[in-house]
């Protein structure tokens, strides 16, 4: 028989996602370089399955269904190119190369263009959602050909998460790198989320003193209503685990060090170069950037004095608050996100579709979240929206909260806790909505020391002032 589909790459990402296309009427042949691997597979979670592997790249390309499609599971990077230099020689013209992992979108580009010069196809597929997305279903955000697109659409819809209304979250994203580019930015918006849950943390657990019970009980119950998501979810589980060996909630001795693979960073740096603001995301990566410094942290600690977490007011209205604050900064972050996609659509050529990735994003990836069928439906109702903060339901739902938004930033500051992201939220709303910044007076400064000119706001054209009158 020929199979639906190659697997290069059998970790336990190419695993389950074999897994969830066999389980979907798709067999699968693989390959894996750790014949061990692919032995235990075979004798474990595959066996009696319409999945089999290979001993070789040709071989297993050999039993494929034309046009071949062969997905890649292997680290970003190097080894991407390295695999597409050993695939490649065995392939014909319309088979499609699909790179499933977390590569960098220039790469995805660079390789897009070269494959297809050679007249195969190159797919860059995001894909969210961890171990168990990957077996049961994530969200996909495939770029490359369009025709790429067709040929792998009914897989990709069989295999992905489905949402609450059953839409599949997986739809074209556009040519080229725009698949791995949505990955990106949805990663930038989980560092961005994911920070400001810790901040809210924070304040609540050594603000208010509030013990793992009560935090898990907050949190379950926040996830009842707007905050309704997947990071919500299982931050109310991680405060009810409790370590067997001694008898402690896991968290508390967890080392407050937080690592990175590097996409939230992509973002942060993609965005300083099209100009697009996206301080809460930013602030989150210095976030886990100073968490890094943990002997730095631990010697200040002991030195540098500042105010102690003390909170005195009502704990039950500062709960609340916190509810509010956390809704109103996550809005303002997406808003963030969905402005960076809007300008790397211009800039790149994309031709992203707002409503769809938000229609994608609602199930299967992590940042998966109630809210998002209200983005969903603000883009479909406005696609040109400037702003999301512009759309009736976003900013009357910022509006209501900004209040509460200002209360725990001033009381966090106040107790001498770190609040980068929901400041950063805060601050780029206050810019966003301000109708005059004090840039004229940076400007004025730049033409002074540097000659750089300014525009002015009574007349059109350049100017430049001598700003030292000569003697």
């Amino acid at each position: 028989m020929k199979y639906k589909i190659g697997i290069i790459g059998l970790g336990v990402m190419g695993q389950n996602l074999a897994l969830n296309m066999e389980r979907n009427g798709f067999p699968v042949a693989g390959f894996d370089l750790d014949r061990k691997k692919t032995e235990a597979f075979l004798t474990g979670e595959a066996a009696g399955k319409q999945i089999i592997t290979l001993d070789s790249i040709p071989a297993m390309i050999e039993v494929l269904e034309k046009p071949r499609r062969i997905l890649m599971m292997v680290p970003a990077g190097k080894p991407v190119d390295v695999a597409i230099q050993q695939i490649k020689p065995h392939l014909e013209q319309g088979d499609i190369l699909i790179d499933g992992g977390n590569s960098f979108f220039m790469d995805t580009e660079r390789r897009a263009i070269e494959l297809e010069a050679e007249g195969l196809n190159f797919v860059g597929a995001g894909v969210s959602g961890g171990e168990e997305g990957a077996k049961w279903g994530p969200a996909i955000m495939p770029g490359g050909q369009y025709k790429a697109w067709e040929a792998l659409a009914p897989i990709f819809y069989a295999i992905a998460a489905k949402a609450d209304d059953g839409q599949p979250c997986v739809e074209y994203m556009g040519p080229r790198g725009a698949g791995h580019y949505v990955k990106m930015v949805h990663n930038g918006i989980e560092y961005g989320d994911m920070q400001l849950i810790g901040e809210v943390y924070d304040i609540l657990h050594r603000g208010l003193d509030l013990t793992n019970q009560e935090l898990h009980e907050i949190f379950y119950h926040w996830n009842q209503g707007v905050l309704k998501s997947y990071l919500i979810e299982i931050t109310a589980d991680i405060f009810n685990k409790i370590d067997p060996e001694t008898g402690t909630h896991v968290v508390d001795l967890i080392l407050d060090e937080a690592q990175q693979k590097g996409t939230g960073k992509w973002t942060s740096q993609n965005a300083l170069d099209l100009g697009a603001p996206i301080p809460t995301i930013h602030a989150a990566l210095v976030g886990r950037t100073i968490s890094a410094l943990k002997s730095d942290r631990v010697i200040a600690s002991q030195v540098i004095r500042g105010p102690k977490p003390r909170f005195t007011g009502e704990k039950e209205r500062f709960i609340g608050a916190a509810e509010n604050a956390l809704f109103a900064s996550k809005i303002i972050s997406y808003a963030q996100g969905m402005g960076l996609l809007q300008l790397a659509s211009k800039e790149y050529d994309y031709n992203l579709n707002l409503s769809e990735i938000a229609k994608i994003w609602r199930a299967g990836c992590i940042i998966r979240a109630s809210l998002l069928t209200e983005i969903m439906a603000a883009y479909q109702k406005e696609p040109a929206l400037q702003n999301l903060m512009l759309d009736v339901y976003f900013r009357q739902a910022i509006e209501t909260r900004q209040d509460d938004l200002r209360y725990v930033i001033k009381t966090a500051i106040d107790m001498g806790i770190s609040t980068p992201a929901l400041s950063g939220s805060l601050a780029y709303f206050d810019a966003y909505r301000s109708e005059r910044l004090p840039a004229n007076l940076t400007q004025a400064q730049r033409d002074y020391f540097g000659a750089h000119t300014y525009r002015r706001i009574d007349r059109e054209g350049t100017f430049h002032t001598q700003w030292l009158e000569e003697e």
